[in-house]
């Protein structure tokens, strides 16, 4: 799908960041860039046929308006020749966005937007969006104008090949790396933190190695012949994949992580890695439910 990048507009420095970032996504997917600010409002409130500002609400008019004009200007200082459009829509934030991801090929948030609770480290919006969305989403955290590789989460699972093929597009749209990493240890299943872990199994260690070696090959199998602009770094890490994610996280550009993989509950649509990376990597998460952007 060649939709419009979306991007939760509202204010925020992690909104204004991530308007940034969805220009500059715009740009690299040679599509429009789509400006939505979602605000709640008492339906009793509005007259019929009204819009929401006419029942003596002017002010929230021209603060709308004035929000909206500034962040369509960042947009345009970050990428000129994009086309944008705007829009201030009725509604609960997580409830527009997710709408407006049935069109778009990438949705771009804030990791926290304007809120009383301003201690959280990962806002509602964000770690709503990323688990319901339509389409791939980007959270914008950690370091501004972050540079390195993109960086992949690799676990084998059938779930996350559009989180593979997401990650490749990237790098090729972007002009840099792919950094394809894969966790593991001895337990029956890989590293990959969940209730549901194992107690320890120790196993042959070379014939295990071997094992996820197949595993990170076959994740990433066709994917080469299809870019063979993206140079590939290949890394197999003896470790617990929460921190060595984040740890990777330091040096890269963009984190992909698939919605879902293996271990943790099957009705969770977030799982346990995917939200670990959301709220502690030191770069922009991008969060992959189904095919690529």
């Amino acid at each position: 799908m060649n939709g419009p990048v979306v991007v939760g507009v509202d204010g925020s420095p992690s909104g204004r960041a991530a308007v940034e970032i969805g220009a500059r996504e715009a740009e690299a997917h040679g599509t429009g860039l789509r400006l939505v600010h979602a605000f709640g409002w008492p339906t009793a409130h509005i007259p019929p046929g009204g819009r929401p500002w006419e029942s003596g609400h002017a002010g929230m008019r021209e603060l709308i308006d004035g929000t909206l004009t500034r962040a369509e200007a960042r947009a345009r200082e970050r990428a000129p020749d994009i086309a944008v459009t705007r829009d201030a829509v009725v509604g609960e934030p997580v409830t527009v966005l997710e709408i407006e991801s049935r069109t778009a090929s990438l949705a771009v948030v804030g990791s926290r937007g304007l809120s009383r609770f301003g201690a959280l480290l990962l806002g509602s919006t964000a770690g709503h969006l990323a688990a319901h969305a339509a389409c791939p989403v980007l959270v914008v955290r950690g370091r501004p104008d972050a540079t390195g590789p993109v960086l992949l989460a690799v676990d084998g699972s059938p779930a996350a090949r559009g989180a593979v093929e997401f990650a490749f597009s990237q790098a090729s749209r972007h002009g840099t790396g792919l950094l394809a990493l894969h966790a593991w240890s001895n337990r029956t299943e890989r590293a990959y933190e969940s209730p549901a872990d194992p107690p320890f199994v120790t196993y042959d260690e070379d014939r295990l190695r071997d094992e996820e070696e197949r595993v990170l090959a076959e994740a990433l199998g066709g994917l080469g012949e299809r870019y063979p602009d993206v140079a590939v770094d290949r890394r197999l890490v003896r470790g617990r994949v929460r921190h060595t994610l984040i740890e990777a996280s330091a040096g890269a550009a963009l984190v992909v992580v698939g919605a879902r993989g293996h271990g943790g509950f099957s009705g969770l649509l977030l799982g346990s890695v995917s939200q670990a990376v959301l709220h502690h990597a030191h770069c922009p998460v991008a969060v992959v439910r189904s095919g690529p952007g």
